[in-house]
C-alpha cells in the first residue's frame, strides 16, 4: 500500500481536478465521492490533503465513519509541526480533552438565546394577562441572557481563533457587531427595569421605548443564530 509524506497527501486537495485524500490516525483515505468533500473542504473548516486526526477526535461524528471511502495508503510517520498559535498548555489540554476544541461555544450559544427569547415572551404574556409573574419571570430571563452572553461571547472568541484562524469570515462579520449590541442593548434594559420597576404600566414614553428594545433581543439573536448555523452547518451548493 502506497506511503505518503504529509507533502505528498497536501497535493490531494481537490484542486484541479485532483482527487481528495485525507488521513487519519496512519490511514490515507480517499473521499472524493463524498458531497461533502467535492469542493475540496468539508464544512468550510477541514482542507483535504491533510492529516485530520486531531480535527475528527473533536468532530460529531465518529471517526468509524471514514470506514465507508476507501483506503489507498498509509501516512508516513512524521512528527507533525505543531500549531504555534496553540500554547504548550492549551494543546496538551485539548489533546487530553478533544471536544474543548469545538464543542465549547455550541454548549453556551444557547442559553442566551432562549433567554433572550424568554424574554420577549414572558414580557408580551405580562402585557396581554397582567399577570406580575410573567414581568418578573421576564426579569429573570433577562438577568439571566446578559450573564450568559457574556460567556457566549468568550467562548465564540476562542472557538473563532481556534478553529478558524481568527479569519473576517462573513458570518463573523455580522455577528461580532450584533452581539455586542445585542450584550449592551440587555445590560441597558436590565438595569433600567431594576431603576424603574413599574416602567410596564405605561405603553407610552419610556414604557413603549423599553418594550421596542425588547422586542429587538429576538430580533437581534435570530439574525446572529441564523449566521452561527451557517458556519457550523454550511449549506452545501450545487
Amino acid at each position: 500500500m502506497k506511503e505518503f509524506s504529509i507533502e505528498e497527501l497536501a497535493q490531494y486537495n481537490g484542486e484541479n481536478g485532483k482527487p481528495v485524500y485525507i488521513s487519519h490516525n496512519g490511514k490515507v483515505y480517499d473521499v472524493s465521492g463524498s458531497k461533502m468533500w467535492k469542493t475540496g473542504t468539508h464544512m468550510k473548516r477541514h482542507r483535504s490533503g491533510q492529516d485530520l486526526t486531531t480535527d475528527i477526535q473533536a468532530a460529531p461524528h465518529a471517526p468509524d465513519l471514514l470506514e465507508r471511502f476507501a483506503q489507498i495508503g498509509v501516512l508516513k510517520k512524521e512528527v507533525a509541526a505543531a500549531d504555534q498559535r496553540v500554547p504548550p498548555a492549551l494543546a496538551a489540554l485539548l489533546k487530553t480533552f478533544p471536544f474543548l476544541r469545538r464543542h465549547p461555544h455550541p454548549m453556551t450559544v444557547h442559553f442566551p438565546i432562549v433567554f433572550m427569547f424568554a424574554t420577549t415572551l414572558f414580557t408580551l404574556l405580562y402585557l396581554a394577562t397582567g399577570d406580575k409573574s410573567f414581568d418578573t419571570t421576564a426579569l429573570h430571563c433577562l438577568g439571566a441572557g446578559v450573564f450568559f452572553n457574556g460567556v457566549a461571547i468568550l467562548t465564540g472568541l476562542y472557538t473563532w481563533w481556534l478553529n478558524y484562524m481568527a479569519k473576517p469570515l462573513k458570518p463573523v462579520r455580522v455577528k461580532i457587531p450584533l452581539t455586542i449590541a445585542m450584550l449592551l442593548t440587555s445590560i441597558i434594559l436590565f438595569v433600567w427595569r431594576l431603576e424603574v420597576p413599574n416602567i410596564l404600566d405605561s405603553l407610552s414614553g419610556e414604557g413603549l421605548l423599553y418594550i421596542l428594545l425588547v422586542l429587538s433581543l429576538s430580533a437581534m439573536v435570530t439574525v446572529i443564530g441564523w449566521n452561527g448555523a451557517s458556519m457550523t452547518f454550511p449549506v452545501e451548493k450545487e
